[in-house]
């Protein structure tokens, strides 16, 4: 199961996978914090045949039904500050690089709070912490030097 992420220009950000048995999901997420679960038909991957709106505490809710080890987001309502957790991958060029290499917070606005391992956790890591691939950066900012950062990480 791969997740494609694509930048809804002036809207959000939308999230597509397909399960193992071949289904087609997409999440938008709204700059306002609004989350739409859409469901596609198989045989036309651009035919939405169900469309669910949820509100921010209804995606927190469903999310940790959902997860079953959830992490508790940071309660952000009012404010222009997000947190997301973003994976390296063996496409990152910062894959086997110290962090202070990605250069985040002057790039981005966004900060890299904690390091997610396979059997640990470093909270707020140095510059000179290597990342691995697999590692999952937990970032907060606001939601276009998240996105940026998403970017740096990813390559693009």
């Amino acid at each position: 199961m791969g997740t494609r992420r694509t930048t809804l220009p002036g809207v959000g950000t939308q999230y597509d996978f397909t399960t193992d048995d071949g289904q087609h999901i997409s999440v938008v997420v709204h700059k306002d914090g609004r989350r739409f679960i859409g469901f596609y038909d198989r045989d036309d991957p651009d035919a939405c045949l169900l469309s669910v709106p949820l509100s921010p505490d209804e995606a927190t809710a469903l999310a940790h039904l959902i997860d079953t080890a959830p992490i508790d987001a940071v309660r952000t309502d009012g404010i222009d500050l997000v947190t997301e957790h973003i994976q390296v991958t063996a496409k990152s060029p910062y894959a086997g690089r110290p962090l202070g290499d990605t250069r985040a917070r002057s790039r981005t606005g966004a900060s890299i709070v904690a390091v997610l391992q396979r059997t640990a956790a470093t909270p707020s890591p140095g510059p000179e912490f290597r990342l691995s691939i697999g590692d999952t950066l937990v970032v907060v900012g606001t939601r276009e030097g998240v996105d940026a950062l998403v970017e740096i990480i990813a390559g693009g």
